[in-house]
């Protein structure tokens, strides 16, 4: 039953006329240059694609800043926001944040559902029906099945907490309310919800004044039915995912209303509450409905739809009933991690955070605030339990905007920051401020692989393959490495010989006489690697083409790369195995996939060379980094050109000191140290412990545990005196 007509998010006062951006110009490119002649020998030198087209490595990556046109809608608090797919991102609910200090009955709370298409940069009000539900803030709104939102819970304007379960239908824009089973758990707003293996997790949030509930239970969507309800861990306002068999829940605040850094995970591996929702006979419903029942309307009035009250009624305000404490302990096991300092730690008392997951990390967007504070893109990789520093805020926003929410693609690959100009609200003016910009950030630029890259290149607890049963790699990769770089004399039935140029120690050049006696330098080429050309044919879309065509290379059945034979070599086994995966046999090691990086980069592989970027962005090191540096300056990658030349300005005195460093060449030494500051200057000795004591950050071997308060200041004192047998930086519970 559809409700009255709700005001609108779009009020007429507030509609801007529509404008004409000016497109961003396009980015310049140039070709890759094809090599030159082949050798004497019959073996031919392999050319760059032809297809490939170059970004200038001058030109940085920046995320793209996309202004709306149009009406746009005002700024919503405590709405959901998603991105769908096909470019675009529905909100749905919140209520307009400059009601907020008006008494609670005029605060305006919306169930609309607003739709902006990313092409055409309009927001539109999307025509709805069915059960339509009733005006809410604090939900949350789950894309499922990749055509509906699974939208629960949340708080009317009255602050009543819901516990209702309704679904989009995106394709009929129609509202369907399931018919559930089992208890059903206390209303709640401000929580978190993750949808995994067809079931919907819910866990924490907020109900009443104060009351921040610790629970976790989840509904499995097969049968519609709750499952019981467990403790967990007090919080709300806080992101929750799913990755390896555990569900995660980050950031937010706890019962005791401060800004939690610590990290916790509950195991879902093992227990079959976890498995299927628990069968209730007549009196577990009775029990349930006891304590969870729904409020009835006030008297003399009529409920319309199916949860129980009218939009914009008035209805009493409901602060849920009961404990906020659930009494039952979840089954899995239950651990926790709190972070007291690191290098590269975000602060979570300083900023605007938004907290999404992509591939096995945790993202931490720390956006410009109200107060001035360092901003950055950071990561948690949930493997390792270790913080990396993605981005300086600089590089990724502006300061003359305030961002409001996030949300990201279920591929992991892509973000979105809604949000407005700060001018507006600078001069007053609050009817002007709307969510009118949208920044999209590709994610893969800062080697992030996304959630199926990531699952397939973790390595899996069972035999590699059933005719290689002790190899690192898995599947036909474990069986095809087998036969990589075998002569043909020993059966392994290769065809193709690749050649590279020696590595740079055996690197020699050879004063050979001609037919005239006339002595002249040949260059010597690498020993030659033993390949199939089916392999290549299906793997390698460049050695594709050139076969089709049948070039130099098909009649002679041999070819050169101009490139280091480790590299080379690292390239070809990777085009057998699919994994560019570390192992001490046979590599390949982080040189080897700096050159790999070159490598899809001349070739146009994309694949690879997100699979390269992250890796050396993963696993920068001393001995590496000046290799790393160049390398990615000579492929275009500036996000990790930048990375790798921040990592040697920090670590300098270590850096000069490595075979890496040594073996750049004098143009590439002069451009590495002209990455430093103009200001920039080499200290030591009294002023280093002073820069340390200062900002909290180690620039040298050993370090003392620091620990941040409440308001992101450093602090000393009885952190200083922790015993040196505690775990470096971190509490395990």
């Amino acid at each position: 039953m559809a409700h009255p007509p709700p005001r609108s998010a779009f009020p007429s006062n507030i509609l801007n006329p529509a404008v004409t951006s000016t497109p961003s110009p396009a980015l310049s490119h140039h070709s890759a240059t094809p090599g030159s002649a082949g050798s004497n020998n019959n073996t031919f030198l392999m050319s760059a694609s032809p297809v490939r087209s170059r970004r200038s490595a001058a030109e940085g990556y920046k995320p793209k800043m996309i202004s709306t046109i149009g009406a746009k809608p005002a700024c919503l608090v405590n709405a959901s926001v998603t991105y769908v797919g096909d470019d675009q991102i529905y909100a749905f609910g919140g209520f307009d944040q400059y009601t907020d200090e008006e008494p609670v009955l005029t605060r305006l709370v919306y169930n609309h559902v607003l739709r902006l298409n990313l092409v055409t940069r309009q927001w539109n009000l999307v025509d709805n029906y069915g059960d339509i539900p009733g005006v809410r803030m604090g939900h949350t709104a789950c894309l499922w099945q990749g055509n509906k939102l699974l939208v629960f819970g949340g708080e009317n304007e009255h602050r009543q907490h819901l516990a209702d379960v309704i679904v989009f239908d995106l394709k009929t824009a129609h509202w369907t309310q399931p018919e559930l089973h089992g208890p059903i758990p206390r209303g709640r707003a401000r929580h978190s919800a993750v949808i995994y293996d067809d079931k919907l997790y819910i866990s924490g949030g907020q109900t009443g004044h104060d009351s921040v509930l610790d629970d976790i239970c989840y509904l499995d969507l097969k049968t519609w039915t709750w499952s019981r309800t467990w403790r967990f861990v007090p919080r709300y306002d806080h992101a929750s995912w799913i990755w390896n068999g555990r569900i995660w829940i980050f950031g937010g605040i706890n019962d005791d209303m401060e800004k939690s850094n610590e990290i916790w995970w509950l195991d879902l591996r093992g227990s079959p509450e976890f498995d299927h929702a628990m069968k209730y006979g007549t009196a577990d419903r009775q029990l349930t409905s006891s304590r969870h029942r729904y409020p009835m309307p006030a008297s003399g009035q009529l409920a319309t739809g199916s949860t129980g009250y009218t939009a914009n009624s008035s209805v009493q305000s409901y602060h849920g009933m009961g404990s906020s404490r659930s009494p039952y302990v979840a089954p899995g096991s239950i651990s926790s991690l709190k972070f007291h300092s690191s290098p590269n730690l975000p602060s979570q008392a300083a900023g605007t955070h938004f907290h999404i997951f992509s591939s096995g990390c945790m993202l931490d967007f720390v956006t410009p605030a109200e107060l001035s504070c360092e901003t950055s893109l950071s990561s948690l990789e949930l493997d390792t339990l270790r913080w990396q520093k993605l981005a300086e805020g600089k590089d990724l926003y502006s300061p003359n905007y305030r961002w409001h929410y996030c949300t990201t693609n279920p591929e992991g690959t892509h973000a979105w920051l809604l949000g407005s100009p700060i001018e507006s609200a600078n001069d007053g003016n609050h009817n002007g401020e709307y969510l009118s910009d949208v920044l999209a950030i590709d994610l893969r630029k800062y080697g992030i692989l996304g959630n199926e890259l990531a699952s397939d290149t973790r390595s899996k607890m069972m035999p590699s393959s059933d005719a290689n049963v002790s190899s690192h790699l898995t599947g036909i990769g474990a069986d095809l490495s087998l036969t990589f770089d075998q002569p043909p004399e020993s059966g392994s039935g290769a065809d193709f010989i690749i050649t590279a140029d020696p590595d740079d120690d055996d690197y020699v050049d050879v004063a050979a006489p001609d037919a005239n006696g006339v002595s002249t330098t040949v260059t010597p080429v690498s020993r030659p690697i033993h390949v199939h050309k089916l392999i290549l044919h299906a793997r390698w879309p460049h050695f594709a083409r050139l076969w089709s065509a049948q070039m130099a290379e098909f009649h002679s059945k041999k070819m050169h790369i101009p490139e280091p034979y480790s590299a080379v070599r690292a390239f070809l086994f990777y085009l057998y195995t699919d994994s560019i995966a570390p192992n001490p046999q046979n590599g390949p090691s982080l040189s080897d996939v700096a050159g790999m990086l070159v490598m899809s980069n001349i070739y146009d592989m994309p694949r690879l060379r997100l699979l390269c970027v992250n890796r050396l962005g993963r696993e920068l090191d001393i001995e590496h980094a000046a290799i790393i540096w160049e390398r990615a300056a000579t492929a275009g990658e500036d996000w990790l050109k930048q990375r790798a030349a921040t990592f040697c300005m920090d670590n300098f005195g270590r850096i000069v000191r490595t075979a890496g460093y040594r073996n750049l060449s004098p143009a590439s030494l002069i451009e590495l140290s002209c990455e430093a500051a103009p200001e920039a200057r080499i200290i030591g000795g009294e002023d280093l412990d002073l820069l340390t004591q200062v900002t909290g950050r180690s620039f040298h071997g050993g370090s003392r545990k620091r620990s941040l308060g409440s308001t992101g200041v450093l602090t000393g004192g009885e952190d200083d005196e922790i015993e040196e047998a505690e775990d470096d930086g971190m509490d395990v519970n």
